[in-house]
């Protein structure tokens, strides 16, 4: 199942949007690779999703304690355990892909971060909109 954009995703802010929808082509990139068994597109795209976002969690923190959202102090230890869970489900990878494997992986990563943009990163909108979409407190 491939990822899209879609505007109800939007925190209002083009800098955490514009990452959101990077790290959604990364994912359907590590999908494809994992669903073609292709390691090495799947391995390239699984590391810059890992790098990638620790980039954006970063930047995403930035601007939510520049526009004065409360719940920044907690997004700091909430990303931490996200790029724990990605740790983990990478270092599980076996040598095996089955359907199910795949099928299994695929919904991580989509609820991986579909999960944390709706219930995290849209209760930021509020504070964003405040402000200028192409606000960057940087």
């Amino acid at each position: 199942m491939t990822l899209e954009w879609r505007e109800q995703l939007s925190v209002g802010n083009d800098l955490i949007d514009s990452d959101h929808k990077y790290l959604i082509e990364i994912i359907n990139q590590a999908t494809a690779g994992m669903k073609n068994r292709d390691r090495t597109v799947f391995a390239a795209a699984y590391d810059n999703l890992a790098r990638y976002s620790k980039v954006h969690f970063s930047r995403e923190e930035q601007v939510a304690a520049a526009v004065g959202y409360p719940g920044a102090s907690n997004l700091h230890d909430s990303h931490e355990d996200l790029l724990k869970k990605l740790d983990l489900v990478g270092l599980e990878t076996g040598d095996e892909w089955t359907e199910t494997y795949i099928k299994d992986f695929s919904i991580f990563l989509r609820d991986w971060l579909i999960n944390h943009v709706i219930k995290e990163d849209l209760l930021m909108k509020p504070f964003m909109n405040k402000f200028s979409p192409r606000f960057d407190p940087r």
